[in-house]
């Protein structure tokens, strides 16, 4: 995160967001080893997803930024903006553009993540990983520790892989997911079923199961 980038950041956007959305989007951190519950959300603003920290919004009349709300009670936004800062930039990953105490406003990154590729039968090639590959290479030699890289944190663009979600790359200890999921991509994603669909209740099954089996597998 840089001078340029909160420059370039008009003053009515900040307003929006400091104004408008945050006092009207409603958080809650129920449980803390489960996902954020988004309650309500500000018109025109449209929620992209959320996950076990905070929300990702975006707002029409600035597409090509989103807003990162961490929820009350959630901790990593300071680990987060420690992580952008040692990233830098970098064609793979986003870029935070602004912090403030409880927000970030983040380069908007678009494309289809592997999971809803996999799950609208979209092909991934190969060059994704391989791409992927190298972003998470880069981040090593950043000082930082891929973690919590899977399917729903991954994106497919133009033929290239892109990395979403950053915000565990603080940790410390090894995460596995990204490795498991190549070994899957090779022993299992046969080229005769790329474009098939595979409906949501399959894949939150294979997800189960995986779960399951790293428990056993500890």
């Amino acid at each position: 995160m840089g001078s340029r980038g909160e420059q370039a950041l008009k003053k009515p956007w900040l307003e929006e967001i400091e104004q408008h959305l945050l006092p009207e989007l409603k958080l809650s951190s129920e449980q803390p080893y489960n996902p954020i519950i988004v309650h309500q959300v500000p018109k025109p603003w449209q929620l992209l997803g959320s996950g076990n920290y905070a929300a990702v919004l975006t707002h029409p009349n600035y597409p090509d930024t989103v807003v990162k709300v961490y929820a009350p009670g959630r901790p990593g936004l300071e680990e987060e903006i420690e992580v952008y800062k040692r990233l830098g930039k970098h064609p793979a990953y986003s870029e935070c553009l602004h912090a403030g105490d409880s927000y970030l406003v983040l380069r908007r990154l678009t494309g289809v993540t592997i999971y809803n590729c996999i799950r609208l039968g979209i092909p991934i090639p190969r060059q994704v990983l391989h791409d992927i590959d190298e972003a998470l290479k880069y981040a090593v030699s950043r000082g930082l520790t891929p973690h919590d890289v899977h399917g729903k944190n991954v994106m497919l663009k133009d033929g290239r892989g892109l990395v979403v979600d950053v915000s565990d790359f603080l940790k410390e200890e090894y995460c596995s997911m990204w490795d498991d999921l190549k070994r899957a991509y090779d022993r299992f994603y046969f080229p005769w079923m790329r474009r098939i669909p595979f409906p949501e209740v399959i894949l939150h099954m294979v997800r189960r199961g995986y779960r399951k089996w790293k428990k056993w597998f500890r």
